[in-house]
Order: structure tokens, then C-alpha cells, then sequence
């Protein structure tokens, strides 16, 4: 254990495992209905135990960086597999941006070798009436919709990213808790790049352990970070004095923007009055095979 600007901060790690990832640029004729395409394709997506992939939005890109010089949003998509990414591109893209009025979809990583044929996929939607055309200095097709037409790229770009890095955030109570997770959440959007946070407004109040001791699970409640368990578990890691837990939990498309991430996030934490401990969940190494230390990440 140490200490950081009087908060403690335990001498453990955070366990990050490989992803791949899809980066989708959604443009529109105005920001709400970027961001309205952009958050619903992002929906149900807050971990691969349970939903179909992770996923969130990574920031807002102004008309004057868009290849249609229209608002945009970028989206991340992640999936274990390039196979399962795929499907889950080709169907949020196809049900939640295409469905989404005056909206157009462009590949996120132009520089990625491996492609996969998303836009070719979403381009039997039109029923032989669709169009393969060179424009913005992209191969796209268009897509005839009652609207108009849908713009969409010939093929999107993936490539290894990773997932999972998370800090946990332990307070005197849930008020001094959610506002040190919002203020957490709000450091990183506005000042990391190349990360998204899939869970709800970027925070996890339910925390998860790899399976379950009683039932057959993927995974289960992480019981050794539930305050109201503290009296009655032997194993209990919560402190007295703390009597609520939330996680932060970064995807990104390299290892170093989501340290950066958990070192903001701490960093923006730490400051809140109430926040009396950050500490890490990791599970020897069961989940992931890199490590994120706490220490190392706030050089002490």
C-alpha cells in the first residue's frame, strides 16, 4: 500500500487481455444525429460475458476532419475474434446507423491491414439496386434508402487491440463514489484518445470474478468488493469505512492510451473528498495475459 495525495493506493495490478477492434466513423447532417446513430449502435455492449461485444463511443470529430465535412462520431467496436467482430459490425452498423436519418459510415482505421468486407455485406440491403462508387477518395457504396441514400465504406479496417484496463474507485459512501467516477469519466473522455468506457456512462457498479462458486457462470459478483458483505466474508478486500465500490474500465487501441487512461482517471479520482482507496481487480492472471500496475502508472 501507498499513498497518493492522502488517498490510498494498493500495490496491485489491473489484468488487460487482446481484442480485436472495429473503429467506425459516423457522419450526419448534424451532431444529435451522429451521436443518435452512434449511441445506439453502441448499445448492449458493455462486456464480452455477457452482451455480443463491447463497445462505446470515442469522441465527437468536427466537420472540418470528416471526409464529407459533416459532424461525426467515432465508435469502437471490440469482439474476441475477427469472424464475431464482423457480424457485429455489419449488424450495428446495418440496423442503428443505417436506420438513423441523414447518416453516412466510414472506416476508422484506413491503415489497418486486415480488412473485413463490412460495406459489401450491408450493400445486398439495396436488392440489386445498390451502387459501388468512388467518392471522398474511398470506395463506398450506396445504398438506396427511402431517405435518399446510405453512404457506407467498401471495408472496414481491424486490428489487436486491448480491453479490460480498470482501477476500482472505494469511498466513504455511494455519493462521494459517483461523483469521483464521473469526474474519473470525464478526464478520460476529454483527455485520452483511442478509448472508449462500454460500461453505463463509462462506470460499473456491479463489479464481476472470473466463474462462480455456486452456479454455472462465465462470471459472477465480485463478493470480496461488496461493502455490505464486509462483516460477514472472511475473504472481504473492502476497508472499514468504505461502504461503496465503483470501477472504471478502458478499452483502447493500444496498451499505452489505456494506462494513460487509468492515470487520469486516478488522478481525477483521487481528488474528490470521500475517496479513501484505489485498488484493482485481477484474477493471477486467468483473465489476461498484461498487467497494468498501479504504481508504474502513477510513476511512484
Amino acid at each position: 500500500m501507498f499513498n497518493y495525495k492522502g488517498v490510498e493506493i494498493e500495490d496491485t495490478f489491473a489484468e488487460i487481455f487482446p481484442m480485436w477492434v472495429g473503429r467506425v466513423l459516423v457522419t450526419a447532417d448534424s451532431e444529435k444525429w451522429a451521436l443518435t446513430a452512434a449511441r445506439n449502435a453502441t448499445g448492449f455492449a458493455s462486456s464480452i460475458i455477457m452482451s455480443p461485444a463491447e463497445a462505446g463511443i470515442e469522441g465527437l470529430v468536427p466537420r472540418e476532419e470528416t471526409p464529407d465535412g459533416r459532424p461525426g462520431a467515432l465508435i469502437q467496436i471490440y469482439q474476441r475474434d475477427r469472424g464475431s467482430l464482423k457480424q457485429q459490425l455489419i449488424a450495428r452498423i446495418g440496423q442503428c446507423v443505417m436506420t438513423c436519418p441523414t447518416t453516412a459510415a466510414f472506416d476508422g482505421l484506413p491503415k489497418a491491414k486486415r480488412r473485413l468486407k463490412v460495406g459489401r455485406a450491408l450493400s445486398i440491403f439495396g436488392d440489386g439496386f445498390q451502387e459501388r462508387t468512388e467518392v471522398y477518395g474511398r470506395r463506398m457504396w450506396r445504398i438506396p434508402v427511402m431517405e435518399g441514400e446510405f453512404l457506407v465504406e467498401d471495408r472496414f479496417g481491424t486490428m489487436k487491440a486491448v480491453a479490460g484496463g480498470a482501477f476500482l474507485i472505494m469511498a466513504q459512501n455511494s455519493r462521494a463514489g459517483l461523483e469521483a467516477a464521473e469526474a474519473a469519466v470525464k478526464a478520460i473522455s476529454e483527455g485520452v484518445k483511442y478509448v472508449i468506457l462500454p460500461f453505463p456512462g463509462g462506470i460499473c457498479r456491479s463489479g464481476s470474478k472470473a466463474g462462480s462458486m455456486k452456479y454455472k457462470l462465465p462470471a459472477s459478483t465480485n463478493h470480496p468488493f461488496c461493502p455490505t458483505l464486509r462483516k460477514t466474508l472472511p475473504d472481504s478486500r473492502v476497508p472499514e469505512g468504505v461502504n461503496s465500490v465503483y470501477e472504471i474500465v478502458i478499452n483502447g487501441l493500444d496498451m499505452d492510451v489505456v494506462k494513460k487512461g487509468m492515470e487520469i482517471g486516478i488522478k481525477a479520482a483521487v481528488e474528490i473528498p470521500g475517496v479513501l482507496r484505489i485498488s484493482a481487480v485481477n484474477f493471477g492472471g486467468r483473465l489476461g495475459p498484461y498487467k497494468a500496475h498501479l504504481k508504474e502508472i502513477l510513476g511512484l
